[in-house]
């Protein structure tokens, strides 16, 4: 428990309004039932319909507040979001029952370009693979331990090694001119990122297969890092294997496209 971090507001949720956070709060590792967040520049977040769903229908699963109140509470969420500047706000629905509803208004951290990862040694930690929220502790640590590695991510895999996502973010590849992503049957997180990516494929008449996949089959290819905070980032580097990343011919242009993506949020 402690204030929020500095340029952190925190509001929390209390008989059907949104408050600013008095006192303490819990860390932002603490255990999270739900968490979902995206790149607010200047009021503009890319496809902030489609976090809306994915927090939602987590809440629905849940079950801990009504969809009732978590619809309120995501209305004025964006309603409290700042107009200027770069922000990083998170939602969150706690551990418990009931849940308690908050919003954390975070600067945006830099955002990074080609990316070293980290093929950990140990299967996928995670306890609700499917759900953002319930392991972001246990995947901070996992980040933590690919830092030490000279890494900025980490590749979750099955015990088998079959390509699951990374600590942060998705993760597609190309095969010839096909774009690869781990299959659905998998315990992977539905990625806003991925989505937004996989409906300009479909647009382009680019062809997208759902795959499981060995980490060697990554060799040699193009492998993107796909999230709400950094957008498209290419492999640059396997660490702690003797695999090597294709080069990343198609990156740039499908960056620029996902840069113009963003729109006004609604309120």
């Amino acid at each position: 428990m402690g204030p929020p971090p500095e340029g952190e507001r925190a509001f929390l949720w209390r008989d059907g309004s949104l408050r600013p956070a008095d006192g303490t709060l819990p860390t932002a590792r603490a255990r999270l039932s739900l968490a979902d967040s995206w790149l607010l520049s200047d009021g503009r977040v890319r496809r902030v319909d489609l976090h809306r769903q994915r927090f939602l229908r987590g809440c629905a699963e849940v079950g801990s507040v009504s969809k009732e109140t978590a619809a309120a509470f995501w209305q004025a969420a964006l309603g409290t979001l700042p107009r200027s500047g770069d922000w990083f706000p998170r939602v969150e629905l706690s551990a418990g029952e009931p849940g308690e509803l908050r919003l954390r208004v975070r600067p945006a951290p830099a955002r990074g370009g080609p990316v070293r990862v980290w093929v950990s040694d140990t299967a996928d930690p995670r306890t609700a693979p499917r759900l953002k929220g319930p392991d972001l502790d246990v995947l901070g640590v996992l980040r933590e331990r690919a830092v030490e590695r000279g890494a900025q991510e980490a590749l979750l895999t099955t015990e088998s090694g079959v390509v699951l996502e990374a600590g942060y973010a998705s993760v597609l590849w190309w095969d010839g001119d096909r774009l690869c992503v781990p299959s659905p049957e998998l315990p992977v997180l539905g990625g806003v990122t991925t989505a937004v990516i996989q409906e300009r494929a479909a647009r382009l008449g680019v062809p997208v297969s759902p795959r499981e996949v060995p980490v060697e089959e990554l060799a040699g290819r193009e492998v993107w890092l796909v999230n709400a905070l950094h957008g498209i980032r290419p492999v640059r580097a396997w660490v702690g294997t003797s695999m090597r990343p294709g080069p990343a011919l198609r990156a740039p242009e499908w960056q620029e496209w996902l840069a113009g993506e963003s729109g006004e949020v609604r309120r």
